[in-house]
């Protein structure tokens, strides 16, 4: 891989320009070309027909996760038949068929961290998916280049990967959204509100497409129904003052989430 071509220049473009650009010949398009005058050390396209002379081998498509599919049907007019093309998207529902028509090698990954709320200058500890149909040259790439960003690795498919973002995102997401939608004070004591109030400055100050997105998934609305039947369960405990069985339910949720019940 020597030539890879980045579809949007906005955050997570950017980055990946940015990333990447010391150990390829990395080129950055995007319909804007205001968002292309920072970059450095990139070739930056502000007309799809100048990508042709450059030959990308690898196209990371890094639009919005509404602008996906139609970036990729402007630009694979302009790339060779043989180039690997790639995702970012954090639910991946219609790119399999997308990916199946399209007569391209792919890749489809999901790094789990936002290039607002992420702190992209030290990644220990974060995580990336890549999905198992993927071409396996492709795979190779991002396993190489997430591991030496210091990432955990998960392989998943399509559809495993978008019911694993149903719980692992949309849950804490919708958590966050409730917690915030009770705000009456922004200053009060305790530790446990501050940190819930600084989880939700970070969520929301993401972009607006990329969390409905997450919570438009078609996997989502049944874990919100799963959180709706639990908060009912728990105002029923609370309405009767069932300490004892409040107690048990401690030790029920210790165990869900790997402490030692008492």
């Amino acid at each position: 891989m020597e030539r890879i071509l980045v579809a949007g220049a906005g955050n997570m473009g950017s980055w990946l320009a940015e990333t990447l650009c010391l150990d390829y010949d990395v080129g950055v398009y995007d319909s804007d070309p205001r968002k292309l005058k920072y970059l450095f050390n990139t070739f930056r396209f502000k007309k799809l027909d100048e990508i042709v002379d450059f030959k990308p081998q690898l196209l990371i498509n890094a639009e919005g996760l509404k602008q996906t599919i139609k970036a990729f049907d402007q630009i694979l007019p302009y790339i060779p038949g043989d180039c690997i093309i790639s995702d970012m998207a954090s639910v991946k529902n219609g790119l399999a068929k997308f990916y199946a028509d399209s007569g391209f090698k792919f890749v489809s990954t999901h790094p789990m961290f936002g290039p607002t709320f992420g702190n992209l200058k030290d990644m220990k500890g974060q995580c990336a998916i890549i999905i198992s149909e993927s071409d396996a040259g492709g795979k190779e790439f991002y396993k190489s280049f997430y591991t030496d960003l210091g990432l955990t690795l998960y392989e998943y498919d399509f559809i495993e990967h978008d019911r694993t973002i149903a719980y692992s995102l949309s849950i804490p997401f919708s958590s966050t959204i409730v917690f915030s939608a009770c705000m009456q004070k922004l200053e009060v004591p305790g530790t446990a509100f501050k940190n819930h109030l600084s989880i939700a400055r970070g969520l929301l100050s993401e972009d607006d497409c990329l969390l409905s997105g997450i919570l438009l998934n078609k996997y989502s609305v049944d874990k919100l129904y799963e959180i709706s039947r639990r908060l009912a369960e728990l105002i029923e405990l609370l309405e009767n003052k069932e300490e004892e069985e409040l107690h048990s339910l401690f030790n029920r949720l210790r165990k869900n989430i790997g402490l030692r019940a008492d």
